[in-house]
């Protein structure tokens, strides 16, 4: 498998204050396309980060409308993973990918 396809399966990283607060947890959190499933986002994370996954969840946020301005707007949805690290092991973010 290529390297290119690999980095495929992750869109990035959400940092927000929830996530931060599950990284205690040996938990990251990542926006994944809507193709992704639990077995490959396993074998690629366990080959790109080198890291042993123990646990995945997958949450599919769908397509909203919002009012922006007195306007409909359509909000994009997409699909985020939770995932869950053997108890020891980390993910360090902040130097990217």
């Amino acid at each position: 498998m290529d390297k290119i396809h690999l980095y495929d399966k992750i869109l990035s990283p959400m940092v927000t204050e929830k996530s931060t607060n599950l990284s205690e947890q040996n938990k990251i959190v990542f926006k994944v396309p809507r193709e992704a499933n639990k077995i490959n986002l396993k074998k690629n994370i366990e080959k790109i980060f080198k890291v042993n996954v123990t646990k995945i969840n997958i949450i599919n946020k769908q397509n909203r409308t919002k009012v922006a301005r007195g306007k409909k707007v359509k909000v994009q949805g997409y699909k985020k993973a939770i995932i869950t690290l053997k108890k020891g092991q980390s993910i360090d973010l902040t130097t990217g990918i």
